[in-house]
């Protein structure tokens, strides 16, 4: 089963571009999609696998996985690999996932997923597979076939819930994400940092403003479109009294963050999507 994949650019360091040494040989076609305001042309290694695109603009990650997704089913592409910049998987591990996809009967899966290795303190489920119910888009095989059933990735979202959405909508249609426990992806979440407070562990992401602005407006319209199938799941995103309180006492920049939260909550409830 051949395998192409995408990666979405974003003013790229030295390392994300060495990040695509970690699974090109796995790949029959690369797709960079950039989303930079300049282009990155000659950043690009010479490898007739990789096709590089821009518009010399930020599409957001949305649109950007679109773009890639129908150049591969219109070059015949049964399954396409999706990319952070700042992902990278361990030795081998791609071809176990790849493996898994042309050994499994996919007619119910969206998604073949790694585990992702992050500063995220979360264990590690002790089976080899399970079934949860949104993963990153970082590292994932897609099903192109129920990729265009659902829809594929909603652009107007532009960043940030992007990849809960397209899970939700799998599981609102029936189909499954399949992770694979002993694959393991190296992802970079940012400047991601714990505090305690009265001895109770929390996690600061330190997105900046327009993250906030993005996650707050989104995540409102996940609530809206999938509570349905996912109640509690979909409550746990929108709360803010945590948000707020973890920008107050431990963030910087604590006064466009809080701004931002107003804003995609305002914005939600006037109809107003795409980039800010």
């Amino acid at each position: 089963m051949k395998l192409a994949g995408v990666v979405v650019w974003y003013h790229p360091k030295d390392e994300d571009i060495e990040n695509i040494k970690t699974y090109i040989d796995e790949l029959d076609k690369l797709y960079i999609v950039d989303n930079s305001e300049e282009s990155n042309q000659n950043k690009v290694k010479r490898n007739k696998k990789i096709e590089y695109i821009t518009q010399c603009q930020n599409l957001g990650i949305a649109t950007a996985l679109n773009i890639a997704a129908k150049k591969a089913i219109d070059e015949g592409y049964e399954i396409l690999l999706t990319m952070d910049q700042d992902s990278s998987f361990k030795k081998n591990d791609l071809g176990k996932l790849k493996k898994v996809a042309s050994q499994e009967n996919l007619k119910e899966i969206g998604i073949i997923s790694p585990w992702h290795h992050t500063k995220l303190k979360v264990e590690k489920p002790k089976e080899k597979i399970d079934y949860p119910l949104d993963v990153m888009t970082s590292g994932n095989i897609l099903n192109l076939d129920i990729y265009q059933e659902i829809g594929g990735f909603k652009d107007f979202l532009f960043i940030d819930g992007v990849d809960i959405e397209y899970c939700l909508n799998l599981k609102k249609n029936g189909y499954k994400i399949m992770r694979i426990n002993e694959v393991e992806l190296n992802h970079d979440l940012g400047d991601i940092f714990y505090r305690k407070f009265f001895n109770k562990e929390f996690m600061c992401d330190n997105h900046n403003y327009l993250r906030i602005y993005y996650m707050t407006r989104n995540y409102r319209y996940i609530r809206f479109s999938y509570r349905d199938i996912a109640p509690e799941f979909c409550d746990i995103l929108v709360k803010i009294k945590g948000l707020i309180f973890k920008i107050v006492f431990y963030e910087d920049d604590k006064f466009r963050k809080l701004r931002s939260i107003f804003l995609g909550i305002r914005d939600y409830k006037k109809g107003r999507y795409g980039k800010y």
